[in-house]
């Protein structure tokens, strides 16, 4: 398997802070997303880009990933995951994380960190016969709960998912472990392209054309139970915040959704547009 460059993935730099990478994520993952992107590689970009975030985001698999580059191991190098660091095998579970490489198993997948938690002797280990995983979900399914198909060491289970369900919290399956115990599946949230998670609240940035932040506007926003209308009032500034109430995460009380507003100016088509563009900065002393 060759070594990924999830830096190079992303566009930034190595040294690059948590926002700088939040922000270069949410940017590439609009730009790829297989409802949006008509692009033939956009599902395998989509992919990579939800792999890269998922290493940087973190800041423990950040510093083994980072280890691994200051150990020697280049991108596009073939690369061994050292001794002990065994990822799935044929048939086995992607952690989870569906469409993730090999790259991402043999370091950062549950194999892997099982071997490496046993070594370390840090974590409270389950009863003998109980077997403990991660489970991955997308926010749709954490707000709207239900059934989620999972397969875990080639064997396929129906998770009943209760709706907002909380990152760490455990859903248990009796029996289901591959020794007879109990399979307790930790619960994480997948990185989503238009939303943040903060408590039950849920982030969204919302792109406006600079007219429709002066004039006002209705605009139909995202959310996860569907798109809302939403009243842009006039002379909204970027980096305002509205608020959707109880349209962010099930709970008691369960949480809003806050939209940011993010002024974008429409690149010109042509020069009747470019045109429109000089009129306005004359207008508001733009132009000498």
């Amino acid at each position: 398997m060759e070594f990924k460059d999830y830096y190079a993935v992303l566009g930034v730099e190595s040294g690059a802070g948590e926002a700088e990478i939040k922000q270069a994520f949410r940017r590439l993952a609009r730009k790829y997303h297989p409802d949006v992107s008509k692009a033939r590689d956009a599902e395998d970009r989509f992919k990579a880009v939800n792999e890269a975030y998922e290493v940087l985001r973190d800041p423990q698999r950040r510093a083994e990933y980072d280890g691994l580059r200051a150990g020697g191991h280049r991108p596009g190098s073939p690369f061994r995951p050292p001794p002990g660091y065994a990822g799935a095998g044929p048939g086995d579970a992607v952690d989870g994380h569906p469409g993730f490489s090999d790259f991402f198993e043999a370091f950062f997948g549950s194999k892997a960190r099982q071997q490496r938690s046993a070594r370390s002797g840090n974590k409270p280990k389950p009863p003998r016969g109980d077997q403990r995983l991660p489970l991955v979900l997308p926010l749709e399914r954490v707000h709207a709960g239900g059934v989620q198909r999972v397969e875990i060491d080639g064997r396929a289970f129906e998770v009943k998912v209760p709706a907002g369900i909380r990152p760490g919290q455990a859903i248990r399956l009796p029996g289901k472990a591959a020794g007879g115990g109990d399979l307790l599946l930790d619960v994480d949230y997948a990185p989503h392209p238009q939303f943040e998670v903060d408590g039950r609240n849920v982030l969204h940035v919302l792109p406006l054309a600079p007219w429709d932040a002066v004039l006002g506007t209705t605009v139909a926003v995202p959310t996860l139970g569907g798109p809302v209308e939403l009243k842009i009032p006039k002379d909204s500034d970027a980096g305002r915040k509205l608020r959707l109430k109880g349209r962010g995460l099930p709970g008691e009380p369960p949480g809003d959704q806050i939209v940011e507003i993010e002024i974008t100016a429409p690149r010109p088509e042509n020069e009747a547009q470019r045109a429109l563009y000089r009129q306005m900065a004359l207008a508001f002393g733009g132009l000498t």
